[in-house]
């Protein structure tokens, strides 16, 4: 469920330093193992392999169909959408369990007024 509250991002920087203080590395070579690490995940990709990463998630290149769309300004003209490929991410069972356990469960929460 998206919400409209501003989350914080994690940028490459943010994870580089965040990981050179929590390990006591120096962050040009965290930086260089994440970038290696990321190359390759492109690389992998780009020849249409599969990548698991176990508890984590897969990523994965998936095609997605010509279809039909609309213009909103002029909606009597179909616009053809080509074939393309897009890299699909599932997440792992843990990361899913992660995620839910720590976000609010605003639909299944009552809230009670008292008077």
């Amino acid at each position: 469920m998206a919400t409209s509250t501003k989350k914080n991002t994690m940028t490459k920087k943010k994870l580089i330093n965040s990981i050179s203080q929590d390990k006591g590395i120096h962050p040009n070579d965290v930086r260089h193992v994440i970038q290696a690490f990321l190359d390759k995940i492109t690389d992998c990709l780009s020849q249409g392999e599969r990548l698991e990463f176990r508890e984590f998630g897969v990523f994965e290149v998936v095609e997605r169909k010509q279809k039909i769309g609309r213009n909103p300004k002029n909606a009597a003209v179909p616009i053809v959408i080509p074939a393309r490929l897009a890299v699909k991410f599932t997440p792992g069972k843990k990361m899913r369990q992660v995620v839910e356990t720590d976000q609010p469960q605003y639909a299944s929460q009552e809230v009670e007024v008292g008077v």
